[in-house]
């Protein structure tokens, strides 16, 4: 099985799990399926097939395809007939635009980030924990044409073990968080990605010493990647900024390049965010 489709497998079959493992109402059959189908779609996969779609959703292709025609006509999936593949429609870019998740952080880092990949030459990606991942809330990518690989797009989700902007994240959450994030699936992305528990909770402690991180090869080979943390105003740990390029844009002798600019982005970032809950600690102030 390709390791692209065994990554999506894992990722629903986990969705899955979470969902019939949190207590309450029990979840509606029908539509923890049409998740499934939906989430089933990744950056590198935004393609599929009848067969593959009800593979990795665990269904039987009868009901993926009466499912599929569901969201097809709620304008959520498209599909091409000439070749036999569906892809998600416009329909949940309009849902996309209503989620909150880092959307503060997003708004604020938007202009900045645009002003890292100007100095750096570089892709640069904001990122945020959730949901026991990093998820890619904002991105701007460099004219690197000669890189052929497949970016994160923002809403996309990754592990904590590849990868700099992830992997702060890793270090930077709390040591409950980081547990449950180990305990899952950590994917070997290429020969040099790590997945030992034990050598990422080292990493973790490594990364918060030195307030920074810089991953090679890991991710793709040839590729480096460069990340920080950015704080709140009130010292809280409010996600990642990195960098990612060939591995001789980021990387001399050994060493990380532009470090500076991206140490000072996340601060501009950070000094515009405010804590959580201050303004209702104001509030509370003028009583």
């Amino acid at each position: 099985m390709a390791p692209s489709r065994a990554r999506a497998l894992t990722n629903v079959g986990g969705m899955l799990q979470r969902i019939r493992e949190k207590p309450g109402v029990p979840p509606v059959r029908s539509v923890e399926r049409a998740v499934a189908l939906l989430r089933a779609f990744t950056p590198d996969r935004p393609r599929l097939s009848l067969t593959e779609l009800a593979q990795i959703a665990e269904l039987d292709k009868g009901t993926a395809r009466r499912i599929l025609h569901t969201l097809s006509m709620t304008g959520l999936v498209s599909f091409d007939p000439r070749a036999q593949r569906y892809m998600l429609d416009a329909g949940i870019c309009e849902i996309a635009s209503a989620v909150q998740v880092g959307l503060d952080l997003r708004e604020i880092a938007s202009p900045i980030l645009a002003e890292v990949t100007e100095l750096t030459s570089a892709s640069a990606f904001l990122w945020v924990h959730h949901d026991d991942a990093a998820l890619c809330v904002d991105r701007v990518r460099a004219p690197l044409f000669h890189i052929d690989a497949t970016w994160f797009a923002v809403g996309a989700r990754t592990a904590l073990n590849c990868g700099a902007g992830p992997r702060i994240i890793l270090a930077y959450i709390s040591d409950e968080e980081r547990e449950r994030s180990l305990a899952g699936e950590m994917p070997r992305r290429t020969p040099l990605s790590e997945t030992a528990p034990a050598k990422l909770r080292k990493a973790a402690g490594s990364i918060r010493e030195k307030g920074w991180e810089l991953a090679q090869d890991d991710f793709y080979i040839g590729l480096a990647a460069l990340g920080v943390p950015i704080f709140d105003r009130g010292g809280g740990f409010a996600g990642a900024v990195s960098i990612t390029s060939l591995t001789a844009d980021i990387v001399t002798d050994g060493l990380p390049r532009h470090l500076d600019i991206l140490k000072h982005a996340a601060d501009r970032i950070g000094e515009r965010l405010q804590a959580p809950g201050a303004s209702a600690d104001r509030q509370q102030g003028k009583k």
